[in-house]
């Protein structure tokens, strides 16, 4: 029996949709409007973190930062930004340790008034703006996950006398030279003349499209940086250690290692910030969070007013067949019989709804792929299927008043209704 009021239920629901196809549109409209959001703005979330873990795997998994405070996330407290810098001969010291494989302890200049990199490159007539200056060891292209496009590294020897020598960023290399090979070249930075020695590929972008910042730079060896911008002295350190799993062994090291030569005492707190790539990821799933309540939000408006419309459109229905349900009742149909039927029906309104939203959000998806492509945004069938129930949720929520109200009609009064 309630196989058969099932069927009948769901045959009822598309026979409404059928005899009523405006009103039934309209009414299942709010439900794949929000519907369509939710996949569409899922989609859009999955590309982003997509591009987020591609970034971050290309800055390494066994890499490690070591700076007076941590950046990412949040803002550096009074005390955080007083804190004592940490200097070369920390880096030095970490060179020493068991599975350290190479440490760089990099300067950079920021002229935080004028904007990041304030500093001009020239070569000729070519002049380009805001380029980033940065002071790095031999060991930048094992720990930074550079890779050289042509030309080469300074060596020791040059960091050492500090040699005129810069190896270009890729944008900078190609808006400088244009069609010309830059290596042996001669370009002007901060009332300087320096060569060019080598050029780095393209760094890569944590959103996928544009450029990326790092690629406007100038590296020098540390020395030579030191002679430009004396006045920098605030290293980040970056660590390249053996195999990830030592990654917990290594972060204990340096923190004992930094704690000695900071003289920190024991009951202290560290006045120094140990990290690494995950913590970029961590950022980033705290602003998908925001996204996250953001989508849910809007969703919620369309499935709301989708919901109400599906709870009028089944009091009209209800109305409509007040005198079917007299006759369904006189026959020896249960109230439990009334109310599956015309639940049922509530939930299949909506369950189409639902699956018109989630077509169109995968229309909507493609069309975003296509038009961004490097978002990289793809459906998930995991909001999918959680879409897809919510929208028959909606319906048993706002289906369960009207089926009441139908289940609950006196037998004697439906008949009479005309």
């Amino acid at each position: 029996m309630r196989i058969r009021d099932s069927q009948e239920a769901v045959r009822m629901a598309f026979e409404t949709l059928r005899t009523n196809k405006l009103r039934s549109g309209l009414t299942v409209l709010g439900i794949s409007i929000g519907i369509s959001t939710v996949i569409l703005i899922s989609s859009a979330i999955n590309g982003l973190n997509s591009n987020i873990d591609g970034f971050i795997r290309s800055l390494g998994t066994n890499s490690i930062w070591v700076f007076r405070f941590e950046p990412f996330g949040k803002r550096p407290t009074t005390e955080e930004l007083n804190r004592k810098q940490l200097t070369y001969e920390d880096g030095l010291a970490m060179r020493t340790m068991p599975h350290v494989a190479a440490v760089d302890p990099s300067l950079q200049y920021q002229n935080f008034q004028l904007g990041i990199g304030s500093v001009s490159l020239k070569y000729g007539n070519r002049k380009i703006q805001n380029t980033i200056l940065g002071g790095d060891t031999t060991d930048l292209e094992k720990t930074g996950g550079f890779t050289l496009k042509e030309g080469r590294l300074w060596t020791e020897d040059e960091e050492n006398r500090r040699a005129n020598v810069v190896v270009l960023g890729h944008d900078a290399a190609e808006d400088l030279f244009q069609n010309e090979s830059p290596i042996g070249k001669e370009i002007q930075c901060e009332g300087d003349v320096f060569t060019v020695i080598g050029v780095f590929d393209t760094q890569p972008q944590p959103f996928g499209g544009g450029r990326n910042t790092q690629d406007n730079s100038a590296y020098f060896p540390l020395e030579t940086f030191r002679k430009i911008h004396p006045e920098i002295k605030d290293f980040w350190i970056t660590v390249k250690y053996d195999d990830p799993k030592n990654k917990a062994l290594v972060q204990d090291e340096i923190r004992e290692l930094l704690r000695r030569r900071r003289k920190v005492h024991v009951e202290d707190a560290d006045n120094f910030a140990i990290f690494g790539p995950d913590s970029l990821g961590r950022l980033w799933n705290s602003l998908t969070g925001g996204l996250f309540l953001f989508m849910v939000a809007v969703s919620s408006v369309g499935l709301m007013v989708g919901g109400v419309g599906v709870m009028n459109i089944m009091l009209v229905s209800v109305t409509e067949r007040t005198r079917e349900i007299g006759v369904r009742k006189a026959i020896g149909a249960t109230k439990a019989n009334i109310l599956l039927q015309f639940t049922i029906e509530a939930m299949t309104l909506c369950a189409v709804g639902g699956l018109i939203g989630i077509l169109a959000g995968a229309l909507f998806t493609v069309a975003l792929h296509f038009a961004v492509g490097f978002l990289h945004a793809a459906l998930s069938s995991t909001w999918v299927v959680v879409s897809f129930i919510v929208s028959c949720a909606i319906g048993l929520i706002f289906g369960i008043y009207p089926a009441w109200k139908a289940a609950n009609l006196n037998p004697i009064e439906a008949l009479r209704y005309e």
